[in-house]
C-alpha cells in the first residue's frame, strides 16, 4: 500500500507539468489549427534559461521561473510572427514542415551554443525529503507540483474569466465571424502561441531542476504533449488537465509494477486504446463551425 502511495505523489508532480504540456499544444493545435513541433524544443529552452538565470546571472531560484516564463512566451510571439503569420492561409502540410524545419534548426542551435553535456541546475531546497507516514517526497517536487497547479489555475482563469480569453474562445468556435465581430485575429494567433510556448516552457523550467538538462531533453516530452492532446481531446483545457495526469498515472503503475523500461511503453498503450475506442479523446468538444 505504502509503495502505490509513493507511485501516486509522483503521478502528481508529473501530471502538472505534462497538463501545462497539453494545455499549452492543445491552444496552439485547437485555435490556431497548427502542428507545433517546436513545443519540446520550447520545453527545453525553459530549462536552459532556468540555468541560465540561476547559475550564470545569480538571479533567486524562485524569480527564475517567471523569467524563464516570460522568456518563453517571447519566443513563442517570434516564432509565430517571423514563421507563421507570412504562412497564414497556407495548407497545413506547409505549415507542418516549417515547424519540422524550425523544431530542427532550434534543436541544433541549442547543442551548438550550450554542448551536449548534461546541466544540472541547484536548488535552495533540503536534501532531506518530507516523510508523510509510509510516503516521502522531496521538496523540491513538491514546489514543482504547487507551481504547476497554479500556472494550472491562473491559465484557467485567462481563458474563462477575461477579455482575451473570450477572444480566444470565439476564434476556437469560427474565426471568420469573430472578426466580423470585431476580434483582432492576428493578435489572438500570436497571444495563443506565445501563452502555449509559456506554458512548455515553464513545465521544462520545473522539471529541469528535477532531472538533468540537455538539448534532446524535450523530443520525448513533445510526443507526451502530443499523447494528453489525443487523451483530453481537442480544444479541451480540462480534458488536458486530466489526460496529463492519466499518463502520468500510467506511467508511474507502469514503471512501479511492470519494469521502469515500460514506463513510456504504459502511456502510450493508453493512447492506442483511446484512438481504437474514442478517436476523438475522452474529454472532447464540439469541432469549429467554420
Amino acid at each position: 500500500m505504502s509503495e502505490f502511495l509513493q507511485h501516486l505523489i509522483n503521478m502528481l508532480v508529473l501530471g502538472g507539468t505534462y497538463a501545462l504540456l497539453g494545455i499549452g499544444l492543445t491552444l496552439i493545435f485547437g485555435i490556431m489549427n497548427v502542428v507545433n513541433f517546436t513545443h519540446g524544443v520550447l520545453y527545453t529552452f525553459g530549462a536552459y534559461i532556468m540555468f541560465i538565470v540561476v547559475h550564470q546571472l545569480g538571479v533567486n531560484f524562485f524569480l527564475a521561473l517567471p523569467l524563464a516564463v516570460l522568456a518563453g512566451w517571447l519566443l513563442g510571439a517570434a516564432i509565430e510572427l517571423t514563421l507563421l503569420r507570412p504562412l497564414r492561409g497556407s495548407d497545413i502540410d506547409t505549415t507542418m514542415l516549417v515547424m519540422i524545419g524550425a523544431w530542427i534548426a532550434m534543436q541544433s542551435g541549442a547543442l551548438w551554443i550550450w554542448g551536449g553535456v548534461a546541466k544540472s541546475v541547484t536548488t535552495p531546497f533540503p536534501e532531506a525529503p518530507l516523510v508523510l507516514g509510509p510516503v516521502s517526497v522531496s521538496w523540491l517536487r513538491l514546489f514543482v507540483l504547487a507551481a504547476a497547479a497554479m500556472l494550472i489555475v491562473v491559465t484557467y482563469l485567462l481563458i474563462n474569466r477575461t477579455k482575451l480569453g473570450c477572444a480566444m474562445r470565439a476564434t476556437f468556435q469560427d474565426q471568420d465571424t469573430a472578426s466580423l465581430m470585431g476580434v483582432n485575429v492576428d493578435l489572438i494567433y500570436t497571444s495563443t502561441f506565445a501563452i502555449g510556448s509559456s506554458l512548455a516552457a515553464a513545465a521544462g523550467a520545473l522539471l529541469g531542476p528535477v532531472y538533468v538538462i540537455f538539448p534532446q531533453m524535450g523530443d520525448l516530452a513533445a510526443v507526451k504533449a502530443f499523447a494528453i492532446v489525443i487523451l483530453g481531446g481537442l480544444g479541451n483545457i480540462t480534458g488536458a488537465v486530466i489526460g496529463g495526469f492519466i499518463l502520468a498515472l500510467a506511467e508511474e503503475l507502469g514503471a512501479g509494477y511492470v519494469s521502469s523500461g515500460y514506463r513510456d511503453a504504459m502511456g502510450f498503450l493508453i493512447i492506442i486504446a483511446v484512438l481504437i475506442f474514442k478517436p476523438t479523446g475522452l474529454f472532447a468538444r464540439s469541432e469549429r463551425v467554420g
